[in-house]
């Protein structure tokens, strides 16, 4: 009987699994045919905004990666993989832990566009930068998938999600000030 119970706990366990990630095809195969873009927020980075002393050049003056944040970050690559995409291309916010993540997700050449920085605590203008988001994505000529790094405000400006540190959204291409949310992901879970 306990082994029927266990049977049937894997077998309800596995399916379950199952149902999410084919809930999550779809929009993992829109990534892959340039459909979609991915944008996720910096892996752990504990803390909240920035010092005062804030300098964009100096990574010492700004919240950064723990430990924790860079296996968080690490963890894309195989992720991605899993999902077919073994290269991409990466743009990613000029903060420190925003580019420590695009550079240890380790899926392509990263590129920073200054639009996905934070405007948290007045530090951007949020309305601009999310409509200049929208436009560099949608001026892109067709390649390789797009991941964008990129902080909470932004992903919630523009997405209308409150992303946790790591995780990312799928989005249904072209952008909009609207867009079509088709899926929220995070490696690992």
């Amino acid at each position: 009987m306990l082994i029927r119970i266990i049977l049937f706990s894997f077998t309800l366990l596995s399916t379950l699994n199952a149902s999410a990630s084919d809930n999550n095809a779809e929009a993992w195969q829109a990534l892959q045919d340039g459909r979609a873009v991915l944008i996720l927020r910096h892996a752990l980075a504990p803390g909240t905004g920035d010092p005062g002393n804030f300098d964009l050049n100096d990574c010492s003056t700004q919240r950064n990666l723990n430990e924790a944040g860079r296996e968080q970050a690490r963890a894309w690559k195989p992720f991605l993989a899993e999902h077919g995409i073994e290269e991409a291309r990466v743009f990613t916010s000029q903060w420190c832990r925003s580019r420590d993540t695009a550079m240890e997700m380790d899926v392509g050449e990263v590129t920073e566009w200054p639009s996905l920085n934070s405007f948290f605590q007045g530090r951007g203008d949020g309305p601009t930068q999310t409509r200049q988001t929208i436009a560099l994505v949608n001026e892109l000529e067709p390649g390789l998938p797009v991941v964008m790094v990129s902080h909470q405000v932004n992903i919630t400006r523009l997405a209308g999600i409150y992303p946790s540190s790591n995780e990312g959204v799928i989005l249904a291409l072209p952008l909009s000030g609207d867009p079509t949310v088709l899926a929220q992901v995070t490696p690992g879970r």
